[in-house]
């Protein structure tokens, strides 16, 4: 790439922003998909992480080396823009990685690590790398203003993609360590949304968000001195975006790509000071499994189950009618959920999945949901 495009050209694409037939008939109500997972690194991370080795580009030169710690995706993103950009890159990942999804990342073009059980032991071994080696710049998994600045270009597209004159009655997205939220809330206010409530979606077993709202004045009732940390999540006090931010010791979520311990204290501030507020929503594996199968059958795409967490809240309508009441069954309500893609998924995996839930569905009962402190069930779908 010549240098002139490096400087001026994204790396990313504009993706499409399509009506779901399928979940506008079961919500009764528009329900628009934005597809992330046409990007060339198959998420959304391509939007931030292109831009900020892009500012790297101009900032340090070409001899500048990218280095990234991620649970993959984040990785594959920033070995895509090094190559288009002819820059050196070095993924960190930790352990548990399958071969494959190492192999797609070194066939981008980068340099693979592995260290630890976790995201965070495989970052602070990038963190010492970069210390330690000439040229080498960390790239921001999530917690970086001109990461958020990329991710925010997502919703200046929906703004045009949209009928005219269509404003969301609520935009849903995951969360892991708050990179994408945090574009979305800037780029909502960039287009006049800040008052659009953000629905953020989380697993049970890997809620750092959800804990971390849960210690901070806002969205949950109740007293704060109510709601300590929960056994095993240690908080600490964040004196520079005055927030209290929960650290979770070990994550049991199966949806890999929310492998963040912690939220990004920059985002959580931004979550509570917006004027439409963050809505915060965790469900069970299970549930993301079910919305990831039937997201296949009827819309012929696959996502990790980090993405389907937002798809969860859509396929179970009463989860949707309990976290977005704004929405009404008639043609004048419109959601719009973050298709947030990833590459970390396989045929066998879906397979997996569906022989999972139907096993679950057989035992009865019936799911649990945690909204902004409460707690509710949700009928077992097959």
């Amino acid at each position: 790439m010549s240098t002139q495009k490096a400087h001026d050209e994204t790396l990313w694409v504009e993706t499409p922003l399509i009506r779901s037939t399928h979940l506008s008939t079961l919500l009764r109500c528009n329900v628009y998909l934005k597809l992330e997972t046409f990007q060339p690194a198959q998420s959304f991370k391509c939007r931030g992480v292109s831009h900020f080795a892009q500012h790297a580009l101009r900032t340090h030169g070409p001899d500048v080396h990218l280095m990234i710690a991620s649970s993959g995706n984040a990785g594959l993103a920033a070995a895509h823009a090094a190559n288009a950009l002819g820059l050196r890159c070095t993924v960190f990942l930790p352990r548990g990685i399958s071969q494959a999804n190492i192999d797609t990342i070194r066939r981008a073009g980068a340099e693979v690590v592995t260290e630890g059980d976790y995201y965070v032991q495989a970052l602070q071994l990038a963190r010492k790398t970069v210390q330690e080696t000439p040229n080498a710049i960390m790239v921001p998994g999530y917690d970086n203003p001109v990461l958020w600045e990329g991710h925010a270009s997502m919703v200046h597209e929906i703004q045009r993609q949209l009928p005219p004159g269509v404003k969301p009655n609520a935009v849903i997205c995951s969360f892991g360590g708050g990179g994408l939220a945090g574009g979305i809330i800037e780029g909502c206010k960039a287009v006049g949304w800040d008052d659009v409530p953000l629905v953020t979606a989380e697993t049970h077993g890997s809620s750092c968000f959800y804990q971390t709202l849960s210690l901070n004045e806002g969205p949950f009732a109740g007293d704060v001195a109510s709601r300590p940390a929960r056994e095993g999540t240690t908080a600490t006090w964040n004196a520079e975006h005055e927030v209290t931010v929960a650290h979770l010791a070990h994550l049991t979520s199966r949806a890999s790509s929310l492998g963040a311990s912690s939220s990004s204290p920059a985002v959580v501030r931004k979550a509570l000071d917006r004027t439409g507020a963050v809505r915060s929503v965790c469900v069970t594996d299970e549930m993301t499994m079910q919305a990831a199968v039937n997201f296949a059958e009827d819309h012929k795409v696959l996502v990790e189950l980090a993405c389907a967490a937002t798809l969860a809240c859509a396929y179970n309508p009463n989860v949707l009618r309990k976290v977005v009441p704004e929405v009404t069954t008639t043609e004048d309500s419109t959601i719009v959920l973050i298709v947030c893609g990833g590459f970390k998924i396989t045929l066998a995996e879906m397979e997996e999945y569906r022989r999972d839930i139907a096993a679950d569905v057989a035992t009865g009962g019936e799911w649990e949901v945690a909204y902004n402190g409460e707690m509710f069930t949700t009928p077992k779908i097959a």
